[in-house]
């Protein structure tokens, strides 16, 4: 994409002319100023959405819900898609609209409601299985079977701080600090807390990291995981990272329906909240530290010590011996 490209003016994307290579190039250019860490991924499903509309003469401004019924068959049916994959495709489809929206190309998004009622149905059908809880011993050998500096501070910062996928994905190098030890995220919906900590163990593979990063090509992107071929590494490709490394020691079965035998990032989120419950933190600190939204009105008024948090999160997080 040209780095020149002006921001998306809504002359250009009249719905009367819509061309939707250049609604592709202009939804990316909006991902990137959002500072969406997965903008190349978001445009690669935007595009194959696009492909399909064209071979039906719509255009995305003019999409109903029946079209959003009749791609969620082909991607079913004629595509063999797996949940997973569908209902990720729905989400940059939802991003999409809602950038339609804003330039007012657009009176309403219809996808959320759409994802309601067709894809919530489908998650709680396919995920009813409890997913992977590995041991403190597993989580070792994970992290020491993993040689490459930059894959092995991913996968200690998934562990020792519980963060999603996307958070980690978004993360700058000016976020972390390496004498404090902590780390402040993106602020996003879903997070009431943006302040997490790490331990020693995983500042010495950071620091390790950060010196090689510097050699590394894409260096100069503020990203703490630099792509070379874009400004933040791929949230699949680290998915794909992680699995592959799991899978290397008999953690992750890639033919395996079962979610039990999966590993993923999301598995070190549970590794997290389960290992320091275990050891015996206080279960408010651990739904601070995970940035649950507060939802009882005890919790509102009840004003979590920043400090205290820490002191209880060295304590207890588990050593890996790395």
């Amino acid at each position: 994409m040209n780095d020149a490209m002006s921001y998306p003016c809504k002359a250009s994307l009249s719905p009367n002319y819509l061309n939707h290579d250049d609604l592709i190039n202009r939804f990316q250019k909006d991902c990137e100023l959002r500072k969406f860490s997965t903008s190349m991924n978001y445009a690669i499903v935007a595009k194959r959405f696009c492909a399909w509309l064209d071979e039906r003469n719509i255009v995305a401004p003019a999409v109903t819900k029946r079209d959003l019924k009749e791609y969620l068959y082909h991607l079913q049916k004629k595509k063999l898609f797996k949940f997973g994959t569908i209902r990720y495709d729905f989400i940059v489809i939802n991003c999409l609209f809602s950038y339609l929206e804003e330039e007012e190309l657009i009176s309403a998004n219809p996808v959320p409601s759409f994802m309601k009622r067709y894809l919530n149905v489908y998650k709680n059908d396919s995920e009813s299985e409890k997913r992977q809880i590995i041991s403190i011993e597993d989580a070792a050998k994970l992290v020491s079977s993993t040689l490459e500096t930059r894959d092995q501070a991913i996968i200690l910062l998934f562990l020792k701080t519980g963060m999603r996928l996307s958070e980690l994905g978004s993360l700058d190098v000016s976020d972390v600090n390496l004498d404090d030890l902590s780390l402040t995220l993106k602020e996003t919906a879903k997070r009431s807390n943006r302040l997490l900590y790490f331990d020693h163990e995983t500042a010495e593979v950071l620091g390790h990291w950060l010196a090689i990063r510097d050699l590394r090509r894409g260096h100069e992107n503020p990203a703490l995981f630099p792509s070379s071929r874009c400004m933040y590494l791929c949230t699949r490709h680290i998915q794909k990272m992680v699995k592959k490394h799991a899978e290397v020691i008999g953690l992750h079965n890639p033919e395996s329906k079962k979610l039990a035998d999966k590993f993923t990032p999301h598995c070190c989120r549970h590794w997290f909240t389960t290992h320091l419950l275990r050891a015996g933190m206080r279960r408010e600190y651990v739904k601070w530290l995970r940035g649950d939204a507060i939802k009882e009105a005890v919790d509102i008024y009840y004003h979590i010590d920043p400090e205290d948090v820490r002191k209880e999160y060295m304590t207890h997080i588990p050593q890996l011996g790395v």
